[in-house]
């Protein structure tokens, strides 16, 4: 069984989080409700290039090992790619070139080490003017149900205001406050022993974002719009920069 915490996590640990420290505080709510041991699928919303930086943290402080699926294009970068190698992330082709079975390998791997890994359902930067949460892609539902386990909803709020959406720059000071939080277990059941096909899971997906937006909407203090914004309809691309 490989080991969660590997020594190059434990290394980088030693460097960003006091780094991530002097710039933010950081606050987490409900902090129970995150699985500290087994493999679970952890599903947060995202709207800021420093996201997967502020939920591995949260991930971290509570005592687990954040896993990513990371472009695979990454892992042959000097440096980068060996500080991905070793501390366990996965490789993932970008969409249009040749995939590979590397990502149901290493979803079977993290499941039989009892790992845990972060998926942003919505795939890319919310395209929602507002930063609310957009409409979500399957890969986190597939993965829990296809791997039977917990599908955890989280939401974030304030990393914003250390570096905005598209944002190339950091702000360092004042020191901002960022605020995290976990919710209960996705409850899909009614998807359980289904086919899984395009209907299903984007169903499922919908039950996902939905949990999300609820959390979110705790968080910011404010309603979230009713219908979840969809780029297709919007005329854009999945990729690009919108502001």
């Amino acid at each position: 069984m490989t080991a969660e915490k590997t020594p190059i996590f434990r290394i980088l640990a030693a460097i960003v989080v006091p780094l991530m420290g002097a710039i933010s505080k950081m606050e987490i709510e409900n902090p129970e409700k995150m699985p500290r041991e087994g493999a679970f699928v952890l599903a947060p919303n995202h709207y800021s290039n420093l996201d997967p930086l502020v939920m591995a943290l949260a991930v971290w402080k509570l005592g687990r090992a954040p896993r990513f699926l990371a472009k695979a294009s990454l892992f042959s970068v000097p440096v980068v790619g060996a500080a991905l190698r070793g501390t366990g992330q996965i490789p993932v082709e970008r969409a249009g070139s040749n995939r590979t079975n590397e990502p149901l390998r290493a979803a079977n791997e993290l499941v039989a080490n009892g790992h845990c890994i972060i998926i942003y359902p919505e795939g890319t930067l919310t395209r929602d003017p507002d930063l609310w949460p957009m409409r979500g892609k399957t890969g986190a539902v597939r993965m829990a149900l296809e791997q039977k386990i917990p599908l955890i909803p989280s939401a974030h709020w304030g990393t914003q205001l250390v570096m905005p959406r598209y944002a190339k720059k950091i702000s360092l000071f004042p020191r901002k406050t960022i605020r995290i939080t976990f919710g209960d277990p996705v409850d899909l059941s009614a998807f359980a022993g289904l086919p899984l096909d395009a209907s299903t899971l984007r169903a499922a997906t919908e039950v996902v974002m939905a949990d999300i937006t609820k959390l979110v909407e705790g968080l910011r203090r404010e309603t979230a719009p009713v219908d979840r914004w969809n780029p297709t309809q919007h005329k854009q691309s999945e990729t690009g920069h919108f502001e």
